[in-house]
Formats: structure tokens, C-alpha cells, sequence
């Protein structure tokens, strides 16, 4: 079974910057596509960014510029790198593995 577990989450004014991480446990991790979404309060989770087992990376509009996905293999870790964060960019922020397996998420606020 795989768990993946976040961490990182917190609070920051606008412009701050945040670094969450995702390890996971269990299942192949260095073949998988690795990925980030978020839910704000009231509306549906939305993707965020993902990297794929070759490192191709996408990245939702909405972030691009400001946030930087990374993985390491050898860790089993995934890692999501936010700069310039803005009051939308609030949420619950999960990883997951193959878009099969979630973990419970972090929290991330941005007050203005």
C-alpha cells in the first residue's frame, strides 16, 4: 500500500515563500508521476503542478514562474518550492502518487 505524508504547510504574509515535502512509503516511486494539488475552502481541489518519472514537469498557470517541483528518487520524495505566494494561493496542499494515492494534506494560508 502507498502512503504518502506532507509537510511544510504554514503561514505567511504575501510575498512570503514556503517549501512543502511529501514523502511516500511503499509502491514504486521512481516510475510514478509525482504531483501536488490544493483545495481552497468551498471550492474543488485544483492542480498545482506534477513531475513525471523522466523529470517532465507541468505546472498550472495560476503558479507558474512562482513554484518549482522537484523529486528525489533515492528519498522517495517529492517537494514543491513557493515563492511570491498570494492570498489565493490558500489551501490544503496534497501529493499524490499516479493521481491513485493522496496524502491528508498541509495547510497553507497567505494573509495580505
Amino acid at each position: 500500500q502507498v502512503q504518502l505524508v506532507e509537510s511544510g504547510g504554514g503561514s505567511v504574509q504575501t510575498g512570503g515563500s514556503l517549501n512543502l515535502s511529501c514523502v511516500v512509503s511503499g509502491g514504486v516511486f521512481r516510475l510514478n508521476t509525482m504531483g501536488w494539488f490544493r483545495q481552497a475552502p468551498g471550492k474543488q481541489r485544483e492542480f498545482v503542478a506534477d513531475i513525471s518519472h523522466i523529470d517532465i514537469v507541468h505546472y498550472a498557470d495560476s503558479v507558474k514562474g512562482r513554484f518549482t517541483i522537484s523529486r528525489d528518487n533515492a528519498k522517495n520524495m517529492v517537494y514543491l518550492y513557493m515563492n511570491d505566494l498570494k492570498p489565493e494561493d490558500t489551501g490544503v496542499y496534497s501529493c499524490a502518487y499516479a493521481r491513485l494515492y493522496w496524502g491528508q494534506g498541509t495547510q497553507v494560508t497567505v494573509s495580505s
